[in-house]
């Protein structure tokens, strides 16, 4: 109870505190490349109950919804690079966090269709949580593209999960700590494994 009332004080005052940002940088995307400024992509959320996660758009909109891993590094805007760098992106998932769909700390919420990941997941009693805007296996660089050791370390936040916890992981990723799912160009990837999208 604790953590849903800090989840939804924080993200309603960061979104009236931020919203100047938000609207700027949905402005930049737009002048950016041409498609909607807001991306939006059904994730599986606790209980594996699906939702709509909301980001700023940082790829080309006729970019194939694919996962990250298998995106090319090009299909990647110019404001959409610094989007990503810096985890502005992430700022519109403060509506989640207000709907109760999402916790600023917890395991990063994947597609349905990564499979792998929600079995992996599933036999760890990862969906007992809320999922994270942030998380301990992001700021510790490990993303969707290893399920195994992602639902490990998913399963070892669930295990240890603590309000002192959730702030060091909080600051840690204000710091730049963790650079989240990397596209195809970036670092070298199993085809066998899924991550994000857009």
């Amino acid at each position: 109870m604790i953590k849903f009332a800090f989840d939804t004080l924080l993200a309603a005052a960061l979104l009236v505190i931020l919203s100047p940002v938000i609207v700027f940088c949905m402005f930049l995307v737009r002048k950016g490349s041409p498609g909607p400024a807001i991306f939006r992509q059904t994730r599986v959320g606790r209980g594996e109950v699906p939702f709509t996660c909301y980001k700023l758009r940082t790829m080309q909109s006729s970019t194939a919804n694919l996962p990250t891993h298998q995106v090319s590094s090009a299909s990647v805007t110019p404001i959409g690079a610094f989007l990503r760098r810096s985890k502005l992106d992430e700022l519109p998932q403060l509506i989640n966090v207000l709907r109760g769909e999402m916790s600023f700390v917890g395991p990063r919420p994947c597609l349905p269709q990564q499979t792998e990941l929600v079995e992996q997941r599933r036999a760890r009693g990862v969906f007992a949580v809320r999922p994270g805007i942030t998380g301990l296996a992001q700021i510790q660089d490990i993303d969707m593209s290893d399920p195994v050791r992602l639902a490990t370390v998913d399963q070892r936040y669930v295990d240890n999960a603590s309000f002192i916890g959730d702030i060091r992981i909080m600051i840690s990723t204000v710091l730049g700590k963790g650079q989240g799912d990397h596209v195809q160009s970036e670092q070298v990837r199993s085809p066998n494994t899924d991550a994000t999208g857009k």
